[in-house]
């Protein structure tokens, strides 16, 4: 959660974050395109100010604001954040029989996620997935292809996350396919609801204590 008194965003961000920002704009509007069936709306949210991002402090979003289907990209601790509002058709699908037949760890026995978050989804609730978004095998930003297409980005996919550099798969809660380079699903971040349409993320429920700093891989 952003300090109050501290410099806004417009004057600390330097050139170097305006290409960052670039690159996963760029990534997200890449995806877009990719999934030529449909076009899912991608946002991209403002990063906290410099100094949130430095000390890893908690960060604060409205999930209400995210349209369902669509997915918004904020930073803790200088790592992109996924957040995607689901919809039931992408809820059904992550429980489908074909989808779970292709991962390698569908039900989440690596540690990859706190233990509020090891269940099917993947998440505090069904339709808010909320992950970091680096690709666990060389760290590289998967592109977000959450509909199913029957070619792009290769063929028969049916939907979720996709490396574009080594070819890793994921599917909409994050969890790996089985036979890509990627070992694990991707890490799913502390966070809390702290209302019924705002998260909290860099911070655990009350009662719990997951240290992120314990999952298998970033």
């Amino acid at each position: 959660m952003a300090s109050s008194d501290a410099t806004t965003p417009a004057d600390l961000h330097a050139p170097e974050s305006t290409r960052r920002d670039f690159l996963y704009v760029a990534t997200g509007a890449l995806a877009a395109i990719g999934g030529i069936a449909t076009l899912v709306p991608l946002i991209t949210q403002m990063n906290p100010d410099a100094s949130t991002l430095a000390g890893g402090g908690p960060v604060d979003l409205d999930v209400s604001k995210i349209e369902e289907g669509a997915q918004v990209v904020v930073y803790w601790r200088q790592r992109p954040i996924f957040v995607f509002h689901r919809s039931q058709q992408t809820l059904q699908a992550l429980q489908s029989r074909q989808m779970v037949s292709l991962l390698a760890d569908p039900n989440s026995e690596e540690l990859q996620q706190p233990p509020y978050a090891t269940n099917w989804h993947r998440s505090v609730k069904p339709e808010f997935g909320v992950l970091v978004g680096i690709c666990t095998h060389l760290g590289c930003i998967p592109l977000f292809y959450p509909q199913p297409n029957a070619t792009s980005p290769t063929p028969n996919w049916p939907g979720g996350y996709f490396c574009p550099c080594h070819g890793s798969k994921y599917d909409p809660a994050g969890r790996v396919f089985s036979g890509v380079p990627a070992p694990y699903n991707l890490p799913v971040p502390p966070y809390r609801f702290v209302s019924d349409t705002t998260i909290r993320i860099g911070e655990n429920p009350s009662g719990s204590t997951f240290d992120f700093s314990s999952i298998r891989q970033l």
